[in-house]
C-alpha cells in the first residue's frame, strides 16, 4: 500500500500541467512586524490537507506581468493536484524590492529576514483548520533553498510548542556559507542540483551533505550530469546571465536552463519524498 501510495502520488504531480486549486492572496506578520504577501493555492475539498511552503529565489515571486513565475507556478500546480495545499510568500515585493539577483548588497538575507518570513508562513498554515499542522514540507530554489538550510538549522527551531516541518527540499542552494559555519539541518534535507551549475556549484553542498551526515542529520544529495542551474523550469532555453552578484567563480556570469532529463526526475523524486 505504501508503494502505490508513492506511485499515485508521483503520477498526479507528473499528469499535473493545467491550473490546479484556487489561488487566494493572503498576508500574515513576522516577528519583526512586516506584514508578508503571499499566494495561497487549496485542493479541492475540505481538507485537512499536507502543505508546502515554497521560496522564490533571488528572481522574487513575480514575472513582469505581476504574474507568479513559471517555475513555482508549474510545480504549486503540480503539488495541489496531488492532494497539498502551497504557500508561496513573497519576500521581496512585501518590502517593496524587486529582483535582488544582481544586488550584492541585499537588505533581504536568507538567514535574518527571509528565516522570519519561513517561521511566520509556517505559523500561519498551522493556523488554518485546513491545514494538517505535522505535515508541512519546505522547499526553496537558489536563494530560497538557501534561506531552507538556515531555516531547519537547530538555532531556528520552533519554540512555540508546534510540530515542526517534516522535511525540506532545496533546488541548488548556495551551500558555502552553511558550510563554512558547521550549521547542520534537525529534519531530513534533500538538495538537488546540476553538476554543472557554475551560479551556485554543487562542490559546497556535496561538503555539506557529508558534514551533515557525520552530525548524525538526515540529509541527501541528488546532482545531475550536465544540469545547469534552474534546471526543473519548464521549458527555460539553455543561456548565459550575466551581471549577477554571486557567482561561482566571480565573474557575474553563469548557465541558466531547463535540462529534461534532470527536471523529468525532479519531479518523480519529489512526488515520492512528499508522499512519505
Amino acid at each position: 500500500m505504501r508503494a502505490m501510495a508513492v506511485m499515485v502520488m508521483g503520477l498526479a504531480m507528473t499528469l499535473a500541467g493545467g491550473e490546479a486549486g484556487a489561488q487566494t492572496r493572503v498576508s500574515f506578520p513576522n516577528s519583526a512586524g512586516v506584514e508578508i504577501v503571499g499566494r495561497l493555492f487549496l485542493p479541492a475539498g475540505s481538507g485537512p490537507f499536507p502543505a508546502v511552503i515554497a521560496l522564490h529565489g533571488c528572481g522574487g515571486s513575480n514575472n513582469s506581468r505581476g504574474e507568479l513565475v513559471r517555475r513555482e507556478r508549474d510545480w504549486a500546480d503540480r503539488w495541489v493536484a496531488a492532494g497539498h495545499a502551497v504557500l508561496l510568500p513573497d519576500s521581496f515585493s512585501s518590502r517593496g524590492l524587486g529582483a535582488q539577483c544582481t544586488v550584492a548588497d541585499r537588505e533581504v538575507r536568507q538567514s535574518v529576514e527571509r528565516v522570519q518570513d519561513v517561521l511566520a508562513a509556517r505559523a500561519f498554515l498551522q493556523a488554518r483548520r485546513d491545514i494538517r499542522p505535522e505535515a508541512i514540507t519546505l522547499v526553496g530554489w537558489s536563494n530560497g533553498a538557501g534561506t531552507a538550510l538556515y531555516a531547519i538549522s537547530a538555532r531556528n527551531r520552533p519554540t512555540d510548542g508546534r510540530p515542526d516541518f517534516r522535511r525540506a527540499i532545496a533546488f541548488y542552494p548556495g551551500c558555502r556559507n552553511v558550510l563554512a559555519r558547521g550549521i547542520a539541518p534537525r529534519l531530513p534535507l534533500t538538495i538537488l542540483i546540476g553538476d554543472a551549475d557554475n551560479w551556485t556549484p554543487p562542490g559546497p553542498c556535496r561538503d555539506y551533505v557529508a558534514m551533515a551526515r557525520a552530525a548524525g542529520a538526515s540529509a541527501d544529495i541528488v546532482t545531475y550530469p550536465g544540469a545547469y542551474h534552474g534546471f526543473d523550469a519548464p521549458d527555460l532555453a539553455v543561456r548565459e546571465r550575466r551581471g549577477l552578484a554571486f557567482t561561482a567563480d566571480g565573474s557575474g556570469r553563469a548557465m541558466i536552463g531547463t535540462d529534461p532529463a534532470a527536471r523529468a526526475d525532479a519531479i518523480s523524486r519529489v512526488g515520492a519524498l512528499l508522499a512519505r
